[in-house]
């Protein structure tokens, strides 16, 4: 018997929230912008988009079984005695609307999370360790630009006790008006690196955009930053000049607030000694790599600022999983062997990059199988897109790859850096990659694949996966949510980072 959903707006809540006209009584359970992915119960916002128009599938969303549609238009072929919100202003600053009174109306204890690298799997970190003490939500997936945070706040039941939101950008200016919109209590910035430098003159730009975050909060906010990293000066002094007298640090500086003690790095976990804010925790973290440490310290720090259970906290980051694309591991039974396969395929950086690199040399590879690096260009780097590429030839070295397979106009440059030993192949595109990896892969292999979204290295995760002979069962299950965005208007490409 399935459980029933919390009713998110009554038809009456939510033509108070947008100063809308309802045309019949209605209660919601869910808000969506996609007609292919609307639950039955779900108010569908007919958004407008540069190359659609949301109001063309409201007839598909109310046969789907949506309790009613926000238009501000009646579309044609809607029946007349249809479940309308209808409303004067555009559909997107009306599901803005919805999601300003959700963050209103909620006591729940609000931490939102930026970073060039990190922000979704610590987003989902945070998620899983506080589901154990309250009822928390947190964003779908990457849900985390203009479309994704409004849509993900209306969504955020009222009786919430946490509230875990991802906030992303790639300009200036994108940051502050989402965190006025989620109004943090807490703000992590994770780190900060040479990440959509094609739009930025420098890492210091992208520094002062990521601490835009702290524009939506209150005096009594608790900032959480990366004490180890380059700009944790700049980002305290933007958290100050903002009013914020709480700012508490992480990492390994003896200055930290959660300070990084001892640890161990294995090939699928790590063992992490911490004090955090004095108190001394020894924990298992079911996540491999110095990054996921580094992150789980900053979990950590928000638990105890959300002024959360820390022990428990920590007890929990031994069950935590990977995100979908983001560190999953599936053990292929092919015909030639079986092989491990690590999908990174959502995202790319160089920082991200040489530690999933790190996490690759730590894992020994079957009888005659190799390590195996299949990289994607890492998008939105400017004008140093080709020299960051060429450098991932050292830490790729220092992982004991045993051959790299790449695509990409950029990754030429790392291709041509390599020793010829290293060189596996070269294509333009992850569609030509795809069936030359396939080829050349076999048993005891592990390969890691890794590319920024839009290098469609999803491809060639799918083209290994076909030749399972036995269903590729996973090593983890993934309990994170699909990177796909949910939206008629892709929002999986507004991905912002």
């Amino acid at each position: 018997m399935s459980e029933a959903r919390t009713v998110l707006w009554t038809a009456e809540d939510a033509a108070a929230a947008t100063r809308g006209q309802a045309t019949r009584p209605w209660a919601a359970t869910g808000v969506g912008i996609d007609s292919r992915k609307v639950a039955p119960g779900d108010l569908f916002v007919a958004v407008k988009g540069p190359n659609f128009d949301g109001h063309d599938f409201v007839a598909k969303a109310l046969e789907a079984g949506a309790a009613a549609a926000l238009v501000s238009t009646v579309p044609p072929g809607v029946p007349g005695d249809a479940s309308l919100l209808a409303v004067e202003q555009d559909t997107l600053a009306a599901l803005g609307d919805l999601g300003h009174v959700a963050r209103l109306r909620t006591q729940a204890r609000v931490v939102g999370v930026t970073g060039s690298v990190g922000k979704t799997s610590t987003k989902e970190a945070l998620r899983h360790v506080l589901s154990a003490q309250g009822r928390t939500f947190a964003t779908e997936g990457s849900l985390n630009n203009h479309w994704g945070v409004p849509l993900s706040l209306a969504r955020m039941p009222a009786d919430s006790e946490f509230g875990v939101f991802e906030l992303g950008m790639n300009h200036a200016g994108e940051l502050g008006p989402l965190s006025r919109q989620v109004m943090p209590d807490v703000a992590v910035i994770t780190t900060v690196e040479a990440a959509h430098l094609e739009f930025f003159d420098s890492v210091e730009a992208i520094a002062d955009a990521k601490a835009e975050i702290f524009e939506g909060m209150n005096p009594n906010g608790v900032a959480v930053l990366n004490r180890d990293n380059p700009h944790f000066g700049r980002l305290l002094a933007a958290a100050r000049t903002r009013g914020l007298s709480r700012i508490w640090s992480f990492g390994s500086h003896a200055d930290a607030d959660a300070r990084l003690v001892d640890f161990s790095l294995h090939a699928t976990c790590s063992t992490v000694t911490a004090a955090v804010r004095g108190e001394r925790i020894q924990y298992c973290l079911a996540l491999p790599g110095k990054h996921w440490v580094m992150n789980s310290l900053a979990v950590l720090l928000a638990v105890k600022a959300l002024g959360a259970d820390v022990a428990a906290a920590a007890r929990a980051l031994s069950t935590i999983e990977p995100v979908k694309g983001r560190g999953t591991r599936k053990r292929v039974h092919a015909a030639q062997g079986a092989f491990t396969l690590i999908d990174e395929s959502y995202n790319a950086s160089p920082a991200a990059m040489a530690a999933t690199f790190a996490v690759l040399g730590r894992i020994d590879p079957g009888a005659g199988g190799r390590r195996l690096a299949v990289l994607g260009d890492m998008r939105e780097l400017g004008d140093r897109a080709d020299t960051l590429h060429a450098g991932l030839a050292e830490p790729l070295r220092e992982a004991h790859v045993d051959a790299v397979y790449a695509c990409g106009p950029h990754m030429h440059a790392l291709f041509d850096r390599l020793p010829a030993a290293m060189r596996g192949a070269w294509t333009e595109t992850s569609a030509e990659l795809a069936p030359i990896v396939a080829g050349a892969v076999r048993g005891g292999d592990v390969l890691l694949i890794k590319g920024s979204l839009g290098s469609r290295m999803a491809t060639v995760v799918d083209a290994l996966s076909a030749l399972d002979t036995d269903n590729a069962r996973p090593e983890k299950n993934n309990n994170g949510s699909p990177p796909a965005a949910d939206t008629d208007q892709a929002a999986a490409r507004g991905h912002k980072g």
